[in-house]
């Protein structure tokens, strides 16, 4: 019995399917800075965290209005700076995140992150002034976030651990109906360093 016209056709369609960005994890140093970073790619994504020193904390959030003990909170939280971005095409459905169901395992044990409604929590005991507070929010990565094709967007991320520490972290997004879970491992928080400009 010969396949139909139909039976072919459908059979050279799944082979002209671009073929899913297998996983990829790239590691280093910004050429800028010398931090280090993390980047993984897969399945339509990019993700990046990179160290964000401690200094460079206290002084984004001093501009800001907060006093030194506010400061001194967030930047010994191991702050990182973080992209997220939906790489693939027109034709994939949009992705989604929520940091809330994202881990970090330490030697301390298992984490949240701290997201927004984290730090609301925290800045109960603080006088912070409402435009403090403001910006503060603007500055994190959103907690929850639906990317159409090509969307970008990045900011802070702080995962509660002292300057130094090492952690791995699990992370979770999903695309159409699939969720993936994955992890990067040995990711080390920011050391509490104070370079002296070149």
């Amino acid at each position: 019995m010969h396949p139909s016209l139909h039976q072919i056709a459908l059979v050279i369609a799944v082979f002209l399917l671009p073929l899913p960005l297998p996983a990829k994890l790239s590691t280093g140093e910004d050429a800028d800075t010398a931090l280090q970073y993390w980047l993984w790619e897969e399945a339509g994504i990019a993700f990046r965290l990179t160290q964000r020193l401690p200094d460079q904390t206290r002084a984004f959030f001093a501009a800001r209005g907060f006093d030194q003990a506010a400061r001194e909170r967030v930047a010994l939280a191991c702050v990182f700076q973080s992209e997220f971005q939906n790489t693939a095409g027109n034709d994939s459905p949009p992705v989604e995140y929520d940091l809330t169901e994202w881990r970090v395992h330490s030697t301390q044990g298992t984490r949240p992150l701290l997201v927004r409604e984290a730090w609301q929590t925290v800045w109960a005991d603080y006088a912070l002034p409402e435009s403090a507070a403001i910006a503060f929010e603007w500055s994190l990565l959103p907690t929850r976030q639906r990317y159409e094709a090509k969307d970008y967007n990045w900011g802070m991320t702080a995962y509660g651990l002292p300057p130094g520490s090492m952690f791995d972290l699990e992370f979770r997004w999903s695309r159409g109906g699939e969720h993936y879970t994955r992890r990067i491992d040995g990711i080390r928080c920011p050391p509490d360093v104070h370079p002296e400009p070149e």
